[in-house]
């Protein structure tokens, strides 16, 4: 059964006469005839008398009738519904972001965007970098804003994504103060082998887990550490670290107030265990909606126009100790 045999039906039920019908229809009055008749043999049932000067339902036709006018109902509503959501999903952007960065760095960063372009309906996820990862793999996101270190590579440097780096950070190892004057940490680096420090971590599910644990593990200065708790959360390890539990590698972005205002200090002197990082902005090559290839365009152009801020904290801004 098509959908055309219901429309003329409904046509022919509103003119009763096959050649008024069968014009309004823009058909041959024959192919018209063949089918309604179509229609008949599929119902198994004569809907019209024909026998009439004027042609007129029979009782099996007018049963039918408020059917048909349903199903003819339904189905256009389903197709505008359809037809909306569709326009919606091709003007709206998902876009996956890792903890951390939705607090600190997206907010601002898309006013900025925002101000140069029209603002799009963007639908924000905020994950680990793993969970990240997956979504953008699964065809679930176009675009991931995360960290990256090139000594912490991920399944999205691959020939099948394209990156932007879009602003800077710094993974800086952080305590609380130990109450002294000036100001010392409470866990310091690096510790030793007799007295390790004690060391909040992140988790392997972390994208900043991984860079700490990709760095240290590629010459950088020793440390000698006892890990006393594991967290993927930069927040939770924050809290810890406040609250004088050990001592955590966190961004500059999320502990630049705490580190301003004496809440926390570094846990070393100097910047020798500090770790740069990029902000990054992962897409897959693939061309997407023209939504989607906008915002990419808009974000290379802010970050090669270097009179446009991008709002992350600058490793240059950390208050001097």
């Amino acid at each position: 059964m098509e959908l055309a045999w219901l429309e003329d039906f409904l046509a022919l039920a509103r003119e009763r006469n096959f050649s008024r019908a069968a014009e309004t229809r823009h058909i041959s009055q024959p192919a018209f005839s063949r089918r309604v008749r179509m229609l008949e043999d599929w119902l198994q049932a004569p809907l019209f008398d024909r026998d009439t000067h004027r042609v007129e339902l029979t009782a099996a036709g007018a049963e039918f009738l408020p059917i048909a006018e349903e199903i003819v109902r339904r189905v256009g509503f389903g197709r505008d519904r359809v037809r909306e959501v569709a326009d919606l999903s091709a003007s709206s952007l998902r876009i996956a972001c890792t903890n951390v960065l939705s607090l600190t760095f997206f907010p601002a960063w898309l006013q900025v965007l925002e101000r140069a372009a029209t603002p799009s309906n963007i639908s924000l996820v905020t994950d680990s970098m793993a969970d990240c990862e997956r979504l953008m793999i699964d065809g679930k996101a176009q675009f991931i804003l995360c960290h990256h270190h090139p000594a912490a590579t991920t399944e999205l440097d691959s020939a099948a994504f394209l990156a932007l780096d879009i602003g800077s950070d710094l993974l800086t190892p952080v305590s609380a103060p130990a109450g002294l004057e000036p100001a010392a940490p409470l866990h310091p680096l690096p510790g030793s082998p007799e007295a390790p420090t004690a060391h909040l971590a992140f988790s392997a599910a972390s994208g900043m887990g991984r860079i700490v644990s990709a760095t240290r593990g590629a010459g950088a200065p020793a440390t000698w550490l006892n890990p006393v708790f594991t967290a993927h959360l930069a927040m939770v390890l924050l809290i810890m670290a406040r609250e004088g539990r050990g001592m955590a590698w966190l961004p500059l972005s999320l502990t630049g107030q705490d580190l301003d205002t004496g809440r926390l200090v570094r846990s070393a002197p100097c910047g020798d265990w500090d770790i740069p990082m990029s902000i990054r902005l992962y897409r897959p090559r693939a061309r997407q909606s023209p939504a989607a290839e906008a915002f990419w365009s808009q974000a290379a152009a802010t970050a090669a126009n270097s009179s446009a801020p991008l709002p992350s904290r600058s490793p240059t801004d950390a208050p001097r100790r």
